[in-house]
């Protein structure tokens, strides 16, 4: 084994974390005896050699010495080395990828084609290893070949041959996983795999099998499923969980023998050494270990998922399921019911008002991971939780010892109920809030949970402004002041502007950019409560051109109203260098309205800048200061297809605009943007925790301008 490894040149190659000497190592160090040798092997080859997915000349050096280590029965978990292969030679770079390639990128996708074109070669070497004896790697050998072998006539019968005599059932899930990844890559072959997972999907196989044949169905031919198809995954979980419930009796039973038995010298040393994973590799097999302890079936959350996705647009079949899963005696299939509601929910618009509802029925679980997760659930939904409003309230009400969570790094923040209890607008969060405006060190989120109140956190507006009056003005002052100045500018507590006029006047060096823009808001919301930092104000504006002199000629138009002074720092701050300065002042132009029509020009002018957000504000601005909407909603509507995430912003605009009569072309878009099941910021493998909120925000916002509700004209 490894003949020819020393000549290979590995010092003239590097890999993530720099020269490719150490790669032999990493190889031999697979072989090794010990596990957590070959444990930190592993670790280092995904860490360095084939880091974050990437392929280097090393990685492709390395291919020929990895076939031999899945072939050699001798080395211990071959199974994570044929993942390993799996992931290096399994990129596919399509015809829009490569379209998309940069100069810099062209030699990351030459090793990307070579490292699929070396795999490839040598993939025949894992229809051998679909009878390993080691089940780790039997369960790891149909995928690489349903990913990796460019004959699918040749993998599909032998998918089919070892289901027939394959005695683990991960193993059994393993080969229709693979053949619905065939069916994936190979769309000639879908219509008979299909067939061939409906069969699996009868009655006369066991239940986990049945599911894993659903999932794969619903993934690569979901027009096959069956026409009741929540109804027969919930009868399998059922099933599951009565074959659950019979394997915790008869464990219970092997358990009290064993404990009837002395334990062995050196039991518990050996235990913890075990339980403590010191690489990456190792704790993220611990991860999920941890989480499939005490579950009979812990991949049934896994084919969960997978339906789901299968299912994608079909909201009303995924909702239903969910319910039952919510509705279920099993802890672990409510954990991943609830766990899977958010990202129904995250994605697709629907009616979720009995789906949240159960969701809120979590919070009083005796499992904490249970009402963990459902109150981060609720937490992202904002006024969609509002079913589950009582439930918070008891929740928040019964554990005050969690209205704040302490982090090991960085400032406190507020529990996830009493936050999701805030988004509500729901008065029940303020003594939580109180409570933490009392605590030595305020939790940074204060300010925006008062924000989702309103009128309901008035009563906090004393609390809020005796701590900033105690704020030090030192180089941690942005962090101590920033949430209270946050909560003041919510309630537009006028009577705090002199503690607001300290913190402005005396903004240490460091942050003071950010502490002085967050004061300035503060004082604007105040309006003319805020009449004792007009000189204050007045001298700011005396810099135009830059961001302090916009954001303080903001604030003086907000509480004195004086246009002519503000007007020439706005114009000026229009031809800012940077584009977010100039946005600033066109955003505080549009709000003088009328008496900013001299403007309309310079406004007009930045209609076709190439910044597009910067291009949004100008033509917001250029309608409110003129009062036409004929030259803005053309560039509006441009945004809203260019950008999604513009949309809420345009949204808003045409909503007072009343641009969207009946026949118009922002009619047109509106009402496209409502017959969307998908949310408009819903993204593949990832998510922002106000996605839901900007996109509900969305949806009222399109539904008042078709209603002709356009709240407010051009500001005047």
């Amino acid at each position: 084994m490894f003949a020819g490894i020393d000549e290979v040149d590995w010092a003239s190659m590097e890999h993530a974390y720099g020269p490719a000497d150490d790669v032999p190592g990493l190889l031999q160090g697979l072989a090794s005896a010990d596990p957590a040798e070959r444990e930190g092997a592993l670790d280092g080859m995904y860490g360095a050699v084939h880091h974050q997915g990437d392929v280097y000349a090393c990685t492709l050096a390395c291919i020929p010495f990895l076939f031999e280590l899945v072939v050699d029965p001798a080395v211990p978990d071959r199974g994570g080395i044929v993942e390993l292969l799996t992931s290096i030679g399994g990129i596919d770079l399509d015809e829009d990828d490569e379209d998309e390639i940069d100069e810099d990128e062209i030699e990351g996708a030459a090793n990307y084609a070579m490292a699929a074109a070396a795999v490839t070669a040598g993939a025949g070497v894992f229809f051998a290893l679909m009878a390993d004896d080691d089940p780790g790697v039997r369960v790891s050998a149909p995928l690489a070949l349903a990913t990796l072998h460019g004959n699918p006539a040749l993998v599909l019968p032998l998918l089919r041959e070892r289901l027939v005599v394959e005695p683990e059932e991960e193993v059994r899930l393993a080969l229709v996983e693979a053949a619905g990844r065939v069916a994936l890559r190979h769309g000639p072959l879908t219509d008979q795999i299909a067939d061939w997972l409906s069969r699996l999907a009868a009655e006369a196989y066991p239940p986990g099998l049945r599911l894993a044949a659903l999932a794969q169905l619903a993934r690569c031919a979901p027009q096959a499923l069956p026409g009741d198809v929540v109804r027969v995954v919930a009868g399998l979980l059922r099933q599951l969980r009565s074959s659950s419930a019979a394997g915790d009796a008869e464990r219970g039973c092997r358990t009290a023998e064993a404990h009837s038995e002395p334990e062995p010298a050196g039991a518990e040393e050996r235990a913890e050494e075990r339980a403590a994973p010191v690489t990456l590799v190792g704790q993220l097999r611990a991860m999920p270990a941890e989480e499939s302890a005490g579950r009979t079936a812990p991949w049934t959350a896994d084919l969960l998922r997978t339906l789901h996705v299968g299912l994608d647009d079909r909201v009303a079949e995924r909702t239903a399921l969910l319910t039952d899963q919510l509705c279920s005696p099993d802890r672990w299939q409510r954990i991943d019911a609830v766990r899977m509601s958010s990202g129904l929910i995250r994605a697709w618009r629907g009616s979720y008002a009995e789906l949240v509802r159960l969701v809120g029925e979590q919070l009083c679980a005796a499992e904490p991971r249970l009402a963990e997760a459902a109150s981060h659930v609720l937490e992202e939904l904002f006024g969609l939780a509002a079913p589950a409003a009582d439930a918070l309230a008891a929740r928040v009400a019964a554990d005050p010892g969690a209205w704040v969570k302490e982090w090991a790094s960085g400032p406190p923040g507020l529990g996830s109920p009493v936050k999701a209890l805030s988004r509500l607008g729901d008065a029940r969060a303020v003594p939580a809030l109180a409570a933490a405006l009392e605590r030595p060190e305020v939790p940074h989120d204060v300010g925006f949970a008062i924000g989702y109140l309103g009128p309901a956190a008035r009563p906090l507006a004393g609390a809020l402004r005796r701590r900033l009056g105690e704020v030090g003005l030192d180089e941690g002052a942005y962090d101590r002041a920033s949430p209270l100045l946050a909560g003041l500018t919510a309630l537009r507590a006028g009577e705090a502007a002199p503690e607001v006029l300290r913190v402005l006047r005396g903004a240490p060096e460091y942050r003071g950019e950010w502490l002085r823009t967050a004061a300035l808001r503060a004082l604007g919301s105040f309006g003319p409560a805020a009449a004792c930092a007009v000189p204050e104000l007045r001298a700011l504006i005396r810099r135009p051109g830059t961001s302090a002199a916009t954001e303080a000629a903001e604030a003086l138009w907000a509480v004195d109203g004086d246009a002519s002074a503000v007007l020439p720092v706005l114009i000026e701050g229009l031809q800012a260098d940077h584009a977010h300065e100039r946005r600033a002042a066109a955003s505080a132009l549009g709000r003088l309205g009328a008496l900013a029509e001299v403007t309309a020009p310079r406004l007009r002018a930045l209609l076709g800048h190439e910044e597009l957000w910067l291009r949004v504000d100008a033509a917001i601005a250029l309608w409110e200061v003129s009062g036409r909407a004929r030259e803005s909603v053309p560039v509006l509507l441009a945004a809203w297809e260019q950008n999604r995430h513009v949309r809420v912003r345009v949204a808003e605009c045409l909503a007072r605009m009343g641009a969207a009569g009946a026949g118009s072309d922002a009619a047109h878009v509106l009402r496209a943007e409502l017959a969307s099941v998908r949310r408009h910021n819903a993204m593949d493998g990832g998510y922002g925790s106000h996605d839901t909120y900007e996109d509900e925000k969305l949806l009222a916002l399109c539904r008042r301008a078709l209603m002709g509700n356009t709240g407010k004209g051009p500001t005047t």
